[in-house]
């Protein structure tokens, strides 16, 4: 489900089922990487979206939480911790973050959720059509992963 009026009326109605929330990580930058890092942000994006087609129902797709890429990263991790232990006393019992930025990989030990590292993919010279082989590709195997994780848990 996403964060929209139409799906939050269903997540309103259906909450008992929706145990997992989803949140993207977008590094904002705008210096010398400012194209690696609107091409992550563009990578997790599209893969986010087709993503939470995959689990409607299933889950929560939370807005992307945007952030400055040379921001310091304690406060950073802070501030995703506070974003977990309010999802977690929201009652959901499976957090996973999705990024293409490495950075976070060094933190992920300091997280109670599932951080979800994926490599960008150069998106913005491919055909369409192919551009969405490949998300659909990417998401066949994220699919496996969330699985796995929900079935660790029951």
């Amino acid at each position: 489900m996403k964060w929209n009026s139409e799906d939050i009326t269903m997540f309103i109605k259906e909450r008992q089922y929706i145990d997992t929330v989803v949140m993207p990580l977008y590094p904002v930058s705008f210096g010398d990487d400012i194209k690696q890092s609107v091409g992550m942000t563009e990578f997790i994006s599209l893969l986010s979206i087709q993503l939470e087609r995959q689990f409607k129902g299933r889950l929560l797709m939370l807005p992307g939480f945007s952030y400055l890429k040379n921001a310091n990263e304690d406060k950073l991790v802070s501030d995703i911790k506070h974003w977990e232990t309010e999802l977690l006393s929201q009652g959901f019992s499976h957090v996973f973050y999705v990024t293409s930025d490495s950075n976070w990989k060094i933190h992920e030990e300091n997280l109670e959720g599932n951080l979800i590292w994926l490599p960008s993919l150069p998106l913005e010279q491919m055909d369409e059509k192919y551009k969405n082989q490949i998300l659909e590709d990417q998401v066949k195997q994220l699919l496996n992963l969330f699985v796995r994780k929900w079935q660790n848990n029951e």
